[in-house]
């Protein structure tokens, strides 16, 4: 079983969500954030209510009361933690101010607009401002973007990001923890932004490095003794089939 997760920071953590294909990745972050009864300030752009509308039919309420419950409704959490939601234009928001304490900001999914945006120091909305803050500031930004095959503007951008101080994780998964449903695997990408936040409140199988000798050792002796019970079906089954045949 996955290890419990632990508290969320008591300082707000900023998630921001665009209008990258994904949508999932900003909802199972929510999920685990509000469950572990941490402090979120949502911002989602313009374009990530056009994403909800063709990936899910949903529509997505620009009222931040009322979108924070949408949020909630998405993420199954009616209740734990603390959740603010802020217009993608207002840009006079807590968020848009360096005075405004924070743990840092995952933008999750996040487009390679935003990204080439960010990278050229632009605020075109609260998103980007909220973004461009954390850097000026020195604070944790992990972009997570979420886009294939990359083009070489796209690494540009991304490189300027990353030798800005951000932390680039893109939505890529992994096998080694064993997932067994979707979730899992997107849940992979999550945890491993967090990670780069000192955020660890995604219940996650992680690698525990190579079996041990004995264990090794045991899963070879296993694999032989099946590789020899199915060898002697097999020569029993051909055994039958030949007296019959005589």
């Amino acid at each position: 079983m996955p290890p419990s997760p632990t508290p969320a920071p008591p300082r707000p953590l900023i998630v921001g969500v665009t209008g990258a294909s994904g949508l999932i990745y900003a909802v199972r972050t929510l999920k685990h954030m509000l469950n572990a009864d941490g402090v979120v300030d949502l911002v989602a752009s313009k374009a990530s209510q056009m994403v909800w509308q063709a990936e899910s039919g949903i529509h997505m309420p620009l009222d931040p009361d009322k979108q924070e419950q949408f949020w909630r409704d998405q993420a199954a959490v009616p209740t734990a933690g603390k959740l603010r939601c802020h217009p993608w234009g207002d840009v006079g928001a807590t968020i848009a101010s360096g005075s405004y304490r924070t743990v840092g900001m995952v933008v999750i999914p996040c487009s390679m607009s935003t990204v080439g945006r960010l990278a050229a120091g632009l605020s075109s909305d609260l998103l980007e401002r909220a973004a461009d803050v954390q850097m000026k500031e020195g604070r944790k930004l992990v972009v997570v973007p979420r886009e294939t095959p990359f083009s070489l503007i796209h690494l540009r951008n991304l490189t300027t990001l990353a030798e800005a101080g951000a932390r680039i994780v893109p939505a890529i998964p992994a096998w080694y923890h064993q997932p067994q449903t979707i979730d899992d695997l997107v849940d992979f990408v999550v945890a491993r932004a967090l990670d780069q936040l000192d955020i660890d409140c995604v219940p996650l199988n992680r690698w525990q490095g190579h079996l041990s000798h004995n264990a090794a050792q045991d899963a070879a002796q296993d694999a032989a003794h099946n590789a020899a019970q199915d060898a002697a079906h097999n020569a029993a089954q051909d055994a039958a089939q030949d007296a019959a045949q005589d």
